[in-house]
């Protein structure tokens, strides 16, 4: 059993590295965002399928069921192309450390859709988070409109977890999953039809390294790793799980300082800024994590 943990959490940090290296994918495909988001969700909703039909699962929902499913498929094609488009507009390192606010949003969203009290502690690092995106925005400026897609990516990030963590409770994740990419599919299509000219024959000419990176990025980066989060939630705490991920950040910063320190390497005042928000987000998992242990020896203790 140790043996069995223990090849769990290697394969949870191959996924979070995968998770990471999604925004690497980013800069190397030279499509707009747009389109790369379209590719990617056809191409996983396509693998997808496959896949269901491979283990013979049933994927009938009610129409009500559907429409929440597509709604969420909405939000997490904003937040793809809200995010890719940051790194288009700054660089790997400023997007990931956006992206990083999400647990900021998540202490004010989580409260609304849960109908839970807001936590004191959040508050405060919320603030932190704040402080943490000022010293980034103030010593890379230029990069401003990058910044502002992170957070935007950061906030419908938070808001499609929140409300997939309501779908898991009732359906199988592979189900939610093939409809939300769908969804995400169809939704991108008409916008593009109707902001960007419709589709011409140059949208499917593609580079060969960008049709290599884009299958990598649908099969590897976007199907293969959402059933293997679901597996090896199994077997792991969702507090390991959820901990863990949180290091997606550093794993993509690192690589890409290692592939593209040209464009990478920020002023030492970001990377005050990033350490505070990244700081503050595992600090947030730790006391979370604390407070449940305690209460579960509480629950235990108890008296009969």
């Amino acid at each position: 059993m140790p043996n069995a943990k223990l090849k769990n959490y290697i394969h949870l940090h191959v996924l979070v590295f995968i998770a990471g290296f999604t925004a690497i994918l980013g800069e190397l495909i030279s499509i707009g965002s747009t389109a790369l988001v379209w590719y990617r969700m056809c191409i996983a909703g396509i693998l997808m399928f496959l896949y269901i039909k491979m283990i013979k699962l049933k994927i009938k929902v009610n129409t009500k069921t559907k429409l929440k499913f597509f709604g969420a498929g909405i939000i997490i094609a904003l937040h793809w192309i809200t995010f890719f488009e940051a790194i288009n507009q700054s660089n790997v390192s400023i997007t990931l450390a956006m992206f990083s606010t999400g647990a900021f949003f998540a202490s004010f969203i989580e409260p609304l859709i849960y109908k839970r009290k807001i936590i004191w502690y959040e508050i405060i690092f919320g603030m932190i988070v704040i402080l943490g995106v000022f010293l980034i925005t103030q010593s890379e400026i230029k990069y401003l409109y990058g910044i502002v897609l992170g957070i935007a990516s950061a906030l419908f990030s938070t808001l499609f977890a929140v409300i997939n963590g309501r779908f898991i409770e009732v359906h199988r994740a592979t189900v939610i999953s093939f409809y939300e990419f769908i969804s995400g599919v169809a939704f991108l299509s008409l916008f593009i039809m109707i902001f960007q000219g419709g589709f011409s024959a140059d949208f499917f000419i593609l580079s060969s390294n960008d049709w290599f990176y884009l299958f990598i990025l649908a099969s590897v980066c976007t199907a293969y790793a959402f059933i293997g989060s679901v597996d090896v939630m199994r077997y792991l705490s969702p507090y390991t799980v959820i901990l863990t991920y949180n290091l997606e950040p550093l794993y993509g910063i690192a690589m890409a300082l290692v592939l593209f320190p040209e464009t990478e390497i920020m002023s030492a005042q970001f990377y005050y800024g990033a350490f505070l928000i990244l700081a503050t987000v595992l600090a947030d998992c730790i006391l979370k994590n604390y407070k449940s242990y305690k209460n579960r020896s509480t629950l235990t203790n108890k008296p009969n």
